[in-house]
């Protein structure tokens, strides 16, 4: 039956929930925050670009193969099994909420700077709960609302930041840019550093892969989309950051607190631009909320359908796994709660710390079945050109991939492994339910009867 609130994702949809869910908050204070390294940081986003389109296009030939809901967790089970799959949606579904709880944090910060005031942390939390909630409103509504406000509030966010990006160049003065390397040690060493803090910039790359099965001809549409959003996210990130270098001073740019509103008053003149950029940064967050309310969601739901997962994950409405967007966003907001009123920000930090490694685990295992599906697939059956080029993608995928789990630090590996490792009880929990369901029921067994060997083929079969 026909439901008007269901509706599948076209390419134009699909790119913007790519690009949207890669653009967030963080865009705003990027440029200060690589400017104490110096331009060298520039060629760390160049380098990193290329890994993060590497990684788009092997996303894109998985999801030729295996057009499903769930994108990494199901090549990731294709290839290696269950766990490995468990391991997949446990980290990706830990990664969203706990991500979408920061993000909300941050939309109150410029909220602040749209409405000035004396803001009180009553006050803060309604608007960071309000940030949550009314995206999984627009969730609940159907996919069809999902995609309208994702294509919307990805054009009202990349018009101004591409016109900030492009008009930019034109007052570009090279004197604004200060040192190639600012900081000690050698230029090899400044690029790692300022690549540790922009490794995360390109998170998201896999959404179109991971709602496949809502997008409209999905062994063709999730590659293009995958790769038109990254790229159009790329080309936003690069030209944005360099006409801040250019028309922001290197001394006030390494302490400005807000480089792209300095960047439209430098510009313009008058202080104006604070607004203006406010106003993009919240519609950027609320969009980036959208996507990744929708993302929390599609992994369990793929998980539960092979029993990984709890099965009310199943419950989808509208095309949209509903109680999976309720859980995210309860746990999102209960996190919220946290970090606001009982005042223990060392946690939620440590939680942050966790999202930025967890990102990374279904990163390196779809990168790793790509390589198992070109190593065990029939080569017969591919041109050898494509085969290469295929390998190379994938292992540049890896390399990427890895250099993201190396420039997370300690402190993120650590918490997220022990974080992950505790997943393997509910790993054991869902595995354990599943044998039983599938165990035959046996009748009584005759005196004597070895009860070892009637049991094996259940055991073998479990």
């Amino acid at each position: 039956m026909h439901d008007r609130h269901t509706r599948r994702f076209g390419l134009g949809t699909a790119t913007c929930l790519v690009m949207g869910n890669i653009i967030g908050g963080g865009i705003f204070l990027l440029p200060a925050s690589v400017a104490p390294f110096g331009t060298v940081s520039l060629v760390a986003f160049g380098v990193l670009t290329i890994g993060a389109v590497a990684l788009a296009l092997v996303f894109g030939r998985l999801a030729e193969r295996h057009p499903d809901t769930g994108g990494p967790y199901v090549y990731a089970r294709e290839a290696f099994g269950d766990f490995a799959g468990f391991l997949s949606a446990w980290s990706y579904w830990t990664m969203t909420w706990v991500s979408n709880a920061a993000l909300a944090v941050a939309a109150v910060g410029y909220v602040h700077v749209l409405v000035p005031g004396h803001a009180s942390a009553g006050t803060d939390l309604l608007v960071a709960l309000a940030a949550l909630w009314l995206p999984a409103l627009a969730n609940f509504a159907g996919t069809r609302y999902v995609g309208a406000v994702q294509m919307v509030s990805t054009i009202l966010k990349f018009v101004p930041l591409l016109f900030i990006a492009v008009v930019g160049l034109f007052f570009f003065d090279p004197h604004n840019l200060g040192p190639f390397h600012a900081g000690h040690g050698s230029a090899l060493g400044g690029m790692s550093a300022a690549a540790a803090i922009l490794l995360y910039s390109y998170v998201g790359v896999e959404s179109a892969a991971m709602s496949a099965g809502e997008v409209r001809d999905p062994e063709r549409n999730v590659g293009r989309a995958t790769v038109l959003g990254t790229v159009g996210a790329a080309v936003v990130y690069l030209l944005g950051t360099l006409a801040v270098f250019g028309t922001v001073a290197h001394t006030k740019l390494v302490n400005s607190t807000a480089p792209f509103s300095d960047a439209v008053n430098a510009m313009f003149g008058g202080h104006w631009g604070g607004t203006l950029v406010a106003g993009a940064a919240v519609v950027s967050i609320i969009g980036a909320l959208n996507g990744w309310t929708l993302m929390s969601a599609q992994s369990p739901y793929a998980a539960a359908k092979d029993g990984l997962f709890p099965a009310p994950f199943l419950i989808k409405r509208r095309g949209v796994p509903t109680v999976g967007v309720l859980a995210a966003v309860v746990l999102a907001s209960a996190l919220t709660v946290i970090n606001y009123f009982l005042g223990t920000g060392g946690v939620f930090q440590i939680l942050v710390l966790i999202t930025t490694f967890s990102a990374t685990v279904p990163y390196l295992l779809a990168a790793g079945a790509q390589v198992y599906f070109l190593l065990t697939g029939r080569r017969d059956r591919v041109r050898p050109a494509r085969f290469a080029r295929d390998l190379t993608l994938a292992l540049a995928a890896f390399g990427f991939t890895f250099w993201l789990v190396a420039g997370a630090g300690y402190a993120a590996i650590y918490q997220g492994v022990l974080f992950l490792f505790a997943g393997i009880l509910v790993y054991a929990w869902m595995a354990a339910r599943r044998t039983t369901r599938q165990a035959p029921t046996a009748g009584p067994a005759a005196p004597g009867a070895d009860h070892t060997d009637d049991q094996e083929p259940a055991r073998l079969a479990g």
